[in-house]
């Protein structure tokens, strides 16, 4: 168990590093630190204007809380496991045990980190002690521990049958836990631990002499490695991902606004790949509202303009690839067209909606300092990425 568990865990890392080098380039790096800057010099302004009755407990206890009670286990099983595993099925406890281990080092990170970032707001409007908001971030480690262990005990006893009311219940829990914790309840919260203890000791009893449900446990793995993977492809092609297709009939319209002509076929065919397949329709809408956001509530002209810009070129320079460097055959290449035609209904398309992104950043951005200048950056960031970026082979 121990050496399936090695092998399985540093062929997932070697998975993940191989991809997430693509993510974390220098141009997503810069609106990273950009991002991070402008965020925490509006919540330091915010913070000198707190009112003294704001809910900060129940705010803290309901984005921690929600945070805690997604505590999906990463057991890296595998659908061959479902027969060849079967021999050692009474062992299994042991591979189980390390799955739970990474699954608690890999997720902890993230409340904690949440709850740090809430330690000023605590300060600036309640009466807590030091000692007293730091026993928080203890009890958040515990919580995060326990929701591990329950939510594993419970898809395995109930073979993934109705996980939505265990993750209700301990929803719950753990607000009213942490929530407690901060009233300067200790007592109180400690209670809500010791239910949740006693939850997963009926847990670990009933999974006790059951059978390894692999089917969910597989079905679970193989959704959670399709989101990383749906993930990645937003900065790299992920060869093995097979993207969905919606109908979308309510853009129908925008089909209308393309002549019906035979130099118009491949501006026709890209507006259709693009608009039905989610993984380019929704990558256009992700990056236009983080750009609107961040231009909405962000006062610093400079950070705004970097990120939109930045935005801008990540849209364009990702869309522009996976339109022109489809390697699957398409009846168009059949048809008696120009091979330099897509490239133009490419550029002609990108150029329409990165046009529709810059009016949606700049009514967002009404009432900002210099508002107008960011869909200027974006529009002009758009032309030259089209112009200066190598083409793709197009198929």
């Amino acid at each position: 168990m121990h050496s399936i568990w090695s092998k399985r865990f540093l062929h997932y890392i070697g998975e993940v590093q191989k991809y997430m080098r693509f993510v974390f380039t220098g141009h997503l790096a810069i609106v990273f630190v950009f991002a991070v800057g402008a965020a925490g010099y509006q919540y330091s302004e915010w913070l000198k204007a707190a009112p003294n009755d704001f809910p900060a407990e129940w705010l803290v206890a309901v984005i921690i809380g929600g945070i805690l009670s997604f505590s999906a286990p990463t057991t890296l099983i595998r659908e061959p496991d479902q027969v060849y595993l079967l021999p050692l099925e009474t062992k299994m406890r042991l591979y189980f045990k390390k799955a739970l281990n990474w699954t608690f080092i890999s997720q902890a990170l993230l409340p904690a980190v949440a709850y740090i970032i809430a330690v000023p707001l605590l300060n600036a409007v309640t009466d807590l002690s030091a000692a007293q908001v730091w026993s928080g971030l203890l009890f958040v480690i515990i919580l995060k521990y326990l929701n591990i262990q329950i939510e594993f005990n419970y898809r395995y006893g109930n073979r993934g049958q109705h996980v939505w009311i265990d993750w209700a219940a301990r929803l719950v829990i753990s607000i009213l836990t942490l929530q407690t914790i901060l009233e300067n309840s200790l007592w109180m919260g400690a209670l809500f631990v010791i239910i949740l203890l006693a939850y997963n000791i009926a847990l670990m009893k009933r999974v006790k002499g059951q059978p390894v449900p692999y089917e969910h446990f597989v079905k679970l793995e193989q959704n959670r490695m399709m989101r990383f993977y749906r993930f990645a492809n937003y900065f790299t092609e992920v060869p093995h991902l097979r993207g969905s297709v919606r109908r979308r009939a309510w853009l129908d319209f925008l089909y209308s606004w393309i002549p019906f002509k035979k130099e118009k076929t491949q501006l026709y065919l890209v507006f259709r790949t693009f608009i039905r397949t989610d993984d380019h329709f929704y990558l256009w809408v992700r990056l236009t509202a983080i750009s609107a956001l961040i231009v909405a509530f962000v006062d610093i002209p400079v950070v705004a303009w970097v990120v939109a810009g930045a935005l801008a070129f990540a849209t364009t320079i990702q869309l522009k690839y996976a339109l022109l460097s489809s390697i699957e055959f398409r009846m168009d290449m059949l048809f008696p067209v120009r091979k330099e035609q897509r490239l133009e209904a490419v550029a002609t398309l990108l150029r329409f909606f990165l046009i529709l992104q810059a009016a949606i950043v700049a009514v967002c951005s009404i009432g900002q300092p210099f508002f107008l200048i960011t869909p200027v950056i974006i529009l002009v960031v758009t032309e030259l990425t089209l112009l200066l970026t190598k083409n793709p082979s197009a198929s």
